[in-house]
């Protein structure tokens, strides 16, 4: 019973963090799309703060024992991967 509670703890933390990164990847697209350009300080700014606060989260989940810490990376290097993949893609359609 502890186990199971203690799993589906670590299920809904992961999904959480998951969602979060989506919520992310989902602003800079916005802002990208219609706020700022990437050169501009403002987006390096957004970008910046959301991931150190999406670090932090991980770091707190982690610490709590709620995800692995491999996992923990996994999610913060897939984001990046996804919002270089973005960058690369408007700066490829402003040429």
């Amino acid at each position: 019973m502890v186990s199971d509670i203690k799993l589906n703890h670590r299920e809904k933390a992961y999904a959480l963090l998951k969602t979060d990164a989506e919520k992310i990847l989902c602003l800079i697209q916005v802002q990208m799309d219609n706020l700022t350009m990437p050169q501009c300080p403002l987006y390096e700014e957004v970008l910046d703060t959301q991931m150190f606060g999406f670090s932090r989260e991980i770091d707190f989940a982690v610490r709590l024992g709620l995800v692995d810490e491999k996992d923990g990376r996994e999610l913060i290097f897939s984001l990046e991967r996804k919002l270089s993949a973005l960058h690369e893609a408007f700066t490829k359609s402003e040429k």
